[in-house]
């Protein structure tokens, strides 16, 4: 544990030393302000357009955890997928880059230590910016009256969903020397996953099935709603270890080269 937390603190180091992690969680907070407010705005225009409706009720009311919370966590799941490959391009690549990485698995730890350590890193930098996320919707506590339940479950989504793509970030970036390589490498594997439900509508039956359960996206759906389902936590677990078992695996044949 003692090597685990040195590599950690030497990772958020390096982060907030340079101005990487100053820049990254100021916009990430600032689109999610953009998001937030945006929906705000029209969930006030649709409550005023179904006051000024003399059948008004005849529709059901509009739902602030749907239409404003619910929507900017899915949005701020996008924005993650430019985000976490800023975050992660330099993990390894850059210690394979400079030699730092030879100096490392000389040391007395192991490289289980050093993964997780680094991957730890990035996800308190991760925590850190979803934390600072959720003080929008918790404004609306105070002025409004949303169910919390569905407030915290969705953040457990956004902490699971960013958690999980930072592991496959780090593995990418374990494979390549090439910060600029594991970044665009790193976007191109997220969005597969975004979108590999995509034409599960078309295909139908079982690959159908198997499509919806790999995305991401599927697997917050009932984390919006309030519902924690072992099914997602299985998942986004399972997701994380792969990205772990990859990076050791990368390093492992790249230390015995």
């Amino acid at each position: 544990m003692r090597n685990i937390f040195c590599i950690f603190k030497r990772e958020l180091l390096s982060f907030f030393v340079s101005p990487i992690a100053y820049f990254v969680i100021t916009g990430f907070v600032v689109i999610a302000g953009y998001f937030f407010f945006n929906l705000l705005a029209y969930f006030n225009y649709v409550l005023n357009l179904m006051a000024a409706n003399p059948y008004r009720g005849a529709g059901p009311m509009p739902n602030l955890n749907q239409l404003v919370i619910g929507q900017m966590f899915q949005s701020m799941m996008f924005v993650l997928i430019l985000v976490v490959p800023l975050l992660t391009m330099r993990l390894i690549a850059e210690e394979r880059r400079s030699g730092t990485f030879e100096l490392l698995v000389t040391s007395p730890v192991s490289v289980g230590e050093i993964v997780l350590g680094k991957f730890l890193g990035v996800v308190f930098v991760l925590l850190l910016m979803c934390g600072l996320t959720f003080l929008l919707p918790a404004l609306l506590l105070y002025y409004g009256n949303p169910e919390i339940g569905p407030m915290l479950t969705g953040l457990l989504g956004l902490v699971l969903f960013s958690s999980a793509f930072a592991s496959i970030g780090m593995a990418v970036s374990s494979f390549t020397e090439n910060q600029i390589v594991a970044g665009v490498s790193s976007l191109m594997v997220l969005l597969i996953l975004f979108i590999i439900d995509a034409p599960a509508e078309s295909l139908g039956g079982v690959s159908a099935d198997v499509l919806t359960y790999l995305s991401p996206v599927r697997q917050v759906d009932d984390l919006l709603r309030g519902v924690v389902t072992s099914k997602a936590l299985v998942y986004f677990g399972s997701l994380t270890l792969l990205g772990l078992f990859l990076s050791q695996r990368a390093l492992d044949a790249y230390r015995w080269r």
